[in-house]
């Protein structure tokens, strides 16, 4: 039973790993989990290789002259995951979602699932993992059930991966940690993964330890996700390195710097912002604020040039077609409070801790207080 052991230790070592990243070290944490990062790009490799041996699956059993339709089924499921998850490679083209995503989508991607409702979302997602991962299994286990589904060509997971479909189960209904989500994204990529490859071994014939066969198989293709995944996101960042778009990026962020200090002095106030807010510009502007109308009218609108799609301007999108965010963090004791407005810049992807604008992304920064000696200097990072 070597296989199993590998399988179920692999799904319960990244749940283990999530969870210590999130409570030891939430920089790295949020580092990980962000668009287009090797987190994103593993669970996309995840389930497209499980789509592909989906396929596989559904060959051999045309070959037996045996009707695929639940094979299909899942092979078609894992491939639109895999799609969904990369946005259908909105970031990595970098084309605009049509408008209808950009207003109703609150990460303005083009993707359907989150323009779902959430408790709708969370519905579906337990019911996938609880409904094929275990209950399917242990309901086989019932010969007359049994009987039925191989007639049927139903295929469930292998009873020895209840337990990792478990791990991923309570792992997203107990966390109670920001963006488990995207984790429990790549278990379950994985599940299915191992599921897919478990039920193609099973059907090769002539083979004496099917359990070796399973076991190198689960090995390799956890490999191949992790290398590809990381090799993706790398690939990803270096495409997008274009010097006029940094600049241009950097010209707006400070043109929207000035803007939002210009509105919170024709309000009398010193911010526009909360402690604590950190929001797409967009989703902050539609939370009515303030005027929304003014930051598409003053300096920012200018500042993009005539040449630039109105819907970049009317959604907030840097040169990239990502959102702009803004940040607004103050300290327990409120000596220290930071603001500033933020592009993922080239690799579309978080870098920027909570304090300041880093790695890859570009920023200006709207205010700054520090032992309780407040600033309105803008500020631009390197």
């Amino acid at each position: 039973m070597a296989w199993p052991v590998l399988a179920n230790g692999l799904v319960l070592g990244v749940a283990a790993l999530a969870t210590i990243l999130a409570r030891g070290d939430p920089d790295q944490f949020r580092l990980l989990v962000q668009e287009d990062g090797a987190l994103e790009w593993c669970t996309f490799w995840a389930f497209l290789l499980a789509a592909g041996v989906g396929v596989a699956n559904v060959s051999r059993e045309l070959r037996q002259r045996r009707l695929p339709w639940w094979s299909a089924g899942l092979a078609l499921f894992c491939f639109l995951v895999a799609m969904e998850e990369i946005s259908w490679g909105q970031r990595l083209l970098g084309y605009r979602p049509p408008v209808y995503f950009l207003e109703n989508n609150f990460q303005q991607e083009f993707n359907f699932h989150n323009v779902t409702p959430s408790k709708l979302r969370k519905l579906a997602l337990s019911g996938i993992i609880a409904g094929y991962g275990i209950v399917l299994p242990l309901l086989l286990l019932i010969r007359p059930l049994q009987a039925w589904a191989v007639r049927l060509g139903v295929v469930a997971p292998p009873l020895a991966l209840v337990p990792s479909f478990g791990v991923v189960l309570v792992f997203y209904r107990v966390s109670t940690f920001r963006f488990r989500t995207e984790w429990v994204e790549l278990l379950l990529g994985g599940c299915f993964l191992f599921a897919m490859l478990a039920a193609g071994a099973l059907r090769i014939g002539g083979l004496r330890s099917i359990e070796l066969v399973r076991a190198g198989a689960v090995l390799t293709a956890s490999i191949l996700v992790l290398g590809l995944g990381v090799g993706s996101a790398n690939w990803s960042a270096a495409s997008r390195l274009t010097p006029e778009l940094r600049e241009l990026a950097q010209r707006e962020l400070e043109s929207l710097d000035h803007d939002l200090r210009e509105i919170a002095a024709r309000q009398g106030r010193a911010f526009v912002t909360k402690c604590g807010l950190h929001h797409r510009l967009y989703t902050f502007v539609r939370k009515r604020k303030y005027d929304a109308d003014d930051l598409r009218t003053l300096q920012f609108a200018s500042s993009s040039g005539p040449e630039v799609a109105r819907e970049r301007i009317d959604f907030f999108l840097d040169p990239w077609n990502s959102p702009y965010w803004i940040q607004d963090r103050c300290s327990k004791d409120r000596s220290r409070r930071t603001v500033f407005v933020y592009s993922f810049g080239p690799n579309r992807r978080r870098d920027s801790t909570r304090w300041e604008v880093a790695g890859d992304d570009l920023g200006s920064y709207v205010a700054a207080v520090e032992n309780s000696s407040f600033s309105l200097r803008s500020r631009s990072p390197s």
